[in-house]
Parts: C-alpha cells; structure tokens; sequence
C-alpha cells in the first residue's frame, strides 16, 4: 500500500449486504498502525464485491483500527490499542489517551450493528507478526470460538488472550461475539495480504453463506493462502510467556521464527545482560523483533484437536 493511502482511511472500509437476514461478519484491520496488511486485503475484497455483487446472507462491515498510528506507520501513540480492552476502561468516559479514543470509536462503530438485526455476530481480527512466520489463528476458548476456528486451514494458538487481556478479541468474546484473531504472516510481506484476503473470502463463505464461485478471482484469491501459503491444520497451546516491564533491555537472539522447534537449555534471548534459555522442547512463539511491545517471546506446544 502506497504509504499516502493510509493518511486517511475511514472508520468503515466497507459494508457489504445480501438480500436475506443473517450474520454479522465483523472484520477489523489496522488494530496495530504498522500492520496495514488487512487494510489492504479489505480493500481488495470489498472493491471485488461491489463489482459482482454477489448474494449472501447477513452484512460484512470492514473496520480500521488506529488511524492515525496507521497513518504514522507506528505500532501506536500513547498505549498499544490491543491492551485497552480492559473492563475497566470500558466502563471509564474518561479517554486518557489516543487508543482509548480509536477503542471507543470502533465501539461506537459496532453499536450500528446491533445483534438484534442479526442471527449471530463474528468477529475476525487481522494482524502480522514482527518475526517470520506462517498465517495462523489465535483463539480465545469462550463461547464456540475454538469450534469456528478449527473450520479454517492452518495453525491454530489457543490460549493468547486467556494470558494477555484488554485485546480486541477478548472484549468481543466477552460481549458474545464468536471469533478469533488471524496473523496473517510478517509485517512486510506482500504474502500476508494475500492470507487476509484469503481468510476474508474464506470466513464469508462460512458465515454468510457466499457462492465463491461467484467471484471471477476464485479460487487463486482462496488458494494463495489455503493452499500455497498455509500449514496444514495443527493446534497448540501455550505453555509460557516472557513478559517484559517498561525499563528491560530486551534482544532476541537473531533468526527465530514463529513456530520453530526450540530444545532445552537452547539460548533464546538476552534480557538485562541476562541470558535466557528454554525450559521446553516445544515451540517458539512471537518472537519479538521490534522495538516495542510487552511480550519477550511466548514458548507454545502441540495438542490434540
């Protein structure tokens, strides 16, 4: 995306209806401002609809998260937007910083669509990653979203937001919305559009019923991620995350991907002069690579379905 196209997005993206009463697909993008993949794949979706004008049942609505973060191409400005969805903060008029304002906005922007018009509301939140890593799905086990989850094609995280609360999803699930959070791959990486645009196509087929081959760029638009970009199904678990407080000098050892298989006494990273080491023979997990962010790295392992 052409950095000036991200100066001025509006709130909704795009809102898209068919001739029958369904569900709500509520698909929010942009919630960090140096993550315009999703933004990108609305666009692209939102802008195929409006020219095939394809039925289904129910409304999808694509919503912006920090506007002017994603204006700045910064991950925030005061706080980070995906730790202000506490219960605390819902129930303050006070807005004490600017994600408080952009949470309370998006709010406000659900509030058009009520649950009452709907026979269910979904959720679908779009992110990436600092470190490399393939697409995969981090779901919160409330309501029936692990159940959704699992009718996707690639990894799936449980766990994330049971350990980091005040992220969008967890208000969402809290407020009985059925969803998750989808990593669609590196900031920077063109294939990160591709697998939003992928999963967006996908979770409209699932929840509102559309014909995707009605869509003349089926099935390359579905394919790119499901097919080519995507693991095949697996589910894990996290079993520890390295928190980090405002003062620690924090360095990932280099060269670590998402997922990757990480030993015992395997030197991760170096915290305050400090080395740490695995505890596990599992997996690393959101290795951080930025220069911002609370969560060091997360350690998660393979389970059952």
């Amino acid at each position: 995306m052409n950095p000036s196209e991200l100066n001025d997005i509006p709130r909704i993206i795009g809102q898209y209806s068919g001739k029958s009463k369904g569900p709500l697909l509520f698909v929010t993008a942009g919630i960090h401002g140096n993550e315009p993949s999703g933004i990108m794949a609305l666009k692209k979706v939102f802008q195929e609809l409006d020219k095939v004008r394809p039925d289904l049942s129910g409304t999808m609505v694509g919503v912006s998260g920090n506007r002017k973060a994603l204006a700045k191409n910064v991950r925030y400005i005061d706080e980070d937007l995906n730790r202000t969805w506490t219960e605390d903060n819902i129930n303050n008029p006070d807005k004490d910083s600017h994600e408080q304002k952009e949470m309370f906005e998006i709010i406000d922007t659900l509030n058009q669509f009520p649950a009452h018009h709907y026979t269910k509301r979904i959720f679908l939140d779009c992110h990436t990653t600092s470190s490399a890593s393939v697409p995969y799905i981090s779901v919160q086990e409330v309501n029936n979203n692990d159940e959704w989850a699992h009718h996707f094609p690639t990894y799936i995280v449980r766990g994330f937001s049971d350990i980091i609360t005040g992220d969008i999803d967890h208000y969402l699930s809290r407020i009985g919305m059925t969803g998750f959070v989808f990593e669609g791959g590196e900031h920077t990486d063109i294939r990160s559009v591709e697998n939003h645009e992928g999963m967006i196509w996908l979770a409209l087929r699932e929840a509102c019923g559309l014909d995707l081959q009605l869509i003349p760029t089926y099935p390359e638009c579905v394919e790119k991620f499901s097919v080519k970009n995507s693991p095949s199904q697996k589910t894990f678990e996290i079993v520890h995350r390295h928190g980090l407080s405002k003062d620690d000098v924090f360095a990932m050892e280099p060269g670590y991907e998402n997922f990757q298989k990480i030993t015992k006494g395997e030197h991760l990273a170096t915290q305050n002069g400090q080395r740490l080491v695995s505890e596990w023979d599992a997996h690393i997990f959101l290795p951080l690579y930025q220069a911002s962010g609370n969560d060091g790295f997360f350690v998660i392992q393979e389970v059952g379905k």
